[in-house]
């Protein structure tokens, strides 16, 4: 009888000790899940607000000059809130993303808000660039560089479009492991290039009014706007590819996983809230009712 309650006993801990194990580890579950939660909703709160304000933004940029079509001021505003409103759509419906097959839709999901973020802020460079060339050629209109924006943009999608479609058809894990990395590295090239597009043409804008004369109208906020733009693109897109090539090669750094839910918030907040909600700040200003010339309507 004392051997049968020794044995007794010792079962009846055994059990007591699994069960405080699993307890705490299903405790450890909840936390680990209500943090990953609460960071995807505050992310797409975010990109929610700044959406809004693009919207907000363009209305009220065609409320204030109806007669125009689609300028570069409001094709931006519009690339703004689809990028905005993409990303915030994806990060509501995170954890469901992560049941999507094939896997390929998961990372379609994730990476077109991103090609969306480039092609809004490569759209600013290219206004820029033609201000620049307008500038130093008044009587030869820089009319190349509309199609090369075109053709980098198409090129771009193209690219990844067929990156995607080859993913989907990999069967090989290891080939899909390297397919993956490689994309990683492809969106690390694109982001250099948005970063040396505001480098270069941002530079060359910045030096070209810090010439005019200390009394032109304008001169000194237009100064303080190109600089802060330039300085706050080239940032955040070489941010961007830094931290996008790093990620490729260390699993421990791996953004966009929903294992990593802080990593993922801080990436987002450097790379493009913080930037969007900047950039927006600074060219929040609305074109004039009734311009007298038909030049480029200003990003400002």
């Amino acid at each position: 009888m004392g051997r049968f309650g020794m044995e007794h006993g010792g079962e009846s801990a055994l059990f007591w000790d699994f069960f405080a194990h699993s307890s705490a580890y299903t405790a450890e579950e909840s936390k680990e899940r209500a943090l990953e939660n609460g960071c995807d909703i505050t992310i797409a709160l975010m990109y929610g607000i700044v959406a809004v304000v693009a919207l907000v933004q363009l209305i009220r940029i065609q409320v204030r000059v109806p007669e125009y079509g689609w300028t570069t001021q409001k094709v931006f505003h519009l690339l703004n809130f689809l990028c905005s409103g993409a990303r915030c759509g994806v990060m509501t419906l995170r954890r469901p993303l992560e049941a999507l097959h094939p896997h390929v839709f998961r990372m379609i999901a994730l990476d077109l808000p991103g090609l969306l973020f480039f092609s809004t802020y490569s759209l600013l460079v290219l206004f820029w660039a033609e201000i620049y060339h307008q500038a130093r050629r008044p009587n030869s209109p820089p009319t190349h560089l509309r199609p090369a924006f075109v053709a980098i943009n198409c090129g771009v999608y193209a690219l990844q479009i067929a990156m995607w479609i080859y993913l989907s058809l990999v069967s090989s894990p290891s080939q899909a492991h390297l397919l993956k990395i490689l994309i990683a590295c492809f969106i690390a090239v694109v982001s250099s290039m948005a970063a040396a597009g505001f480098t270069l043409y941002g530079g060359r804008l910045f030096i070209m009014l810090r010439r005019f004369p200390v009394q032109s109208p304008g001169r000194r906020k237009k100064l303080k706007e190109v600089g802060c733009v330039t300085s706050i693109c080239t940032t955040c897109f070489t941010a961007r590819a830094v931290i996008i090539a790093y990620s490729a090669f260390h699993l421990s750094a791996e953004i966009d996983v929903i294992s990593h839910p802080v990593l993922n918030l801080v990436y987002y907040l450097a790379v493009e809230l913080v930037p969007s909600a900047l950039v927006l700040f600074i060219l929040r200003k609305l074109p004039p009712k009734h311009p007298k010339n038909g030049g480029y309507q200003q990003i400002s």
